[in-house]
């Protein structure tokens, strides 16, 4: 879920942003820019809170919040191999780690930490930044391809398992082993991510025109779906809604496509009562005759829902989220703004632009205002159910409302050489031991 500061930007275009990352829970956004980088809470439509910022540390590239907690990963090209942990709260580095390359990725959950290098991948416990396991037999991965379960419970890794196919190594992070290998594109990954609950993987090729969703552990197909068909794309993200039932992709193009994970029955389906019907049938059962990839084409499903952005060509990350109750679309682009599109859960269609936010400026800016001042647009499904609501994201299992973790609960808690560390929900502050007030 994050966007890659190796892609630069288009021809003639500088990019705002240098990196711009997504939580795990999709309910802060985090910036790196030449000066240093931001953290913004994404609890409401109208407003966007900045939550933290700082310049210390310039030129940042690699910018990660565990989830709503005190505790930030940042990594700046003025010390590309060096890896920086802080309590923001509390103004701290907690820990610095070097490499012997420069570190391309990371990802987070409760228990894991990893560090993405292009010819291997640092596996931390969390907990005390202890160094677990270094995975070696990694073929060039110059984008710094990988994935980590959010779910803590069992830390499935994910990464490219060859250089010329779209083959997915699956690790475990708690056992330290290898689960399966999973064959799932001939051309070369692009995208890798896990549910929330880590039971479901989705990917996507270079190429950009099929997307497929797998079982975990057993790697066993669930869905496939078309993005498109008459050109390459380069997927930018790849995610899954918190509940699993949508999938959002975002590419170099100027469409993002959200598709609809159906519910999988084995049950044998009905014999066709009309003729519309018994001709479907014969239609999917001449389908076997003809060639792999035509039939392929044929059983692919096509995308329940679209957001149209106006550019194209620029890097840019989407999630999905629940913000003041009502499902929400929500693209980062390079050029340093945030679109929030509504989301009709039901009809699907295409979704509709109700705000954008400057991710640069600090306050009311002219910018905003004239935002503000736009005609307003037909909101759609979220039209007619919105009501004015100072309430954040909705509440997910585990979770407070302001997307934290629940009041008491200390997440996770880190034993260095000064003493445990406690990082703390963003609204609940217990005292932070082994650290200089």
């Amino acid at each position: 879920m994050e966007a890659e500061a190796a892609d630069g930007p288009p021809s003639g275009v500088e990019a705002a942003l240098s990196c711009f990352s997504f939580n795990q829970d999709c309910t802060s956004l985090a910036i790196g820019t030449k000066a240093g980088y931001k953290l913004f809470s994404l609890s409401s439509v109208e407003q966007l809170d900045q939550v933290h910022g700082s310049n210390e540390i310039p030129d940042v590239y690699i910018v990660e919040r565990l989830f709503s907690s005190s505790l930030v990963v940042v990594v700046s090209h003025t010390k590309p191999r060096q890896m920086n942990v802080y309590h923001f709260k509390k103004g701290t580095e907690i820990c610095n780690y070097s490499y012997s390359s420069n570190i391309l990725s990371i990802r987070l959950n409760r228990q894991r930490l990893l560090v993405c290098l292009e010819e291997a991948i640092y596996i931390h416990n969390i907990k005390d930044m202890k160094l677990l396991k270094t995975i070696l037999d990694v073929p060039a991965n110059p984008t710094g391809l990988c994935a980590l379960s959010i779910n803590h419970s069992n830390s499935y890794v994910a990464y490219p398992g060859s250089l010329t196919t779209g083959e997915i190594v699956l690790y475990d992070g708690h056992s330290l082993k290898t689960v399966c290998t999973i064959a799932a594109h001939e051309g070369t990954l692009a995208a890798i991510t896990f549910n929330a609950s880590g039971s479901k993987l989705a990917s996507a090729s270079e190429k950009g025109t099929v997307i497929r969703v797998f079982s975990v552990p057993d790697g066993q197909k669930l869905y496939e779906f078309r993005r498109g068909m008459k050109r390459y794309v380069t997927i930018s993200s790849l995610v899954f809604s918190m509940d699993s039932q949508f999938l959002c992709a975002s590419s170099n193009t100027e469409t993002v496509h959200i598709f609809k994970l159906e519910h999988i029955t084995n049950s044998r389906p009905e014999e066709p009562s009309t003729w519309t019907g018994y001709m479907g049938k014969m239609f999917m059962a001449a389908s076997n005759y003809l060639p792999t990839q035509v039939s392929d084409m044929m059983n692919q499903d096509r995308a329940f829902a679209t957001g149209r952005l106006n550019f194209s060509g620029q890097r840019n990350i989407c999630t999905l989220s629940t913000i003041q109750k009502l499902p929400r679309l929500l693209v980062a682009s390079s050029d340093g703004h945030l679109y929030i599109y509504n989301l009709d859960p039901q009809d699907g269609g295409e979704c509709v632009l109700i705000k954008t936010h400057s991710l640069l400026s600090s306050g009311t800016t002219e910018e905003n205002k004239e935002n503000d001042l736009r005609p307003s647009l037909p909101q759609s499904y979220a039209a007619t159910v919105a009501r004015p609501s100072t309430s954040s994201a909705s509440t997910v299992p585990g979770y407070s409302e302001d997307g934290g973790a629940l009041r008491g609960e200390v997440i996770p808690e880190h034993e260095f050489a000064t003493g445990p560390v406690c990082l703390d929900d963003e609204n609940e502050f217990p005292p932070i031991m082994g650290l200089p007030g």
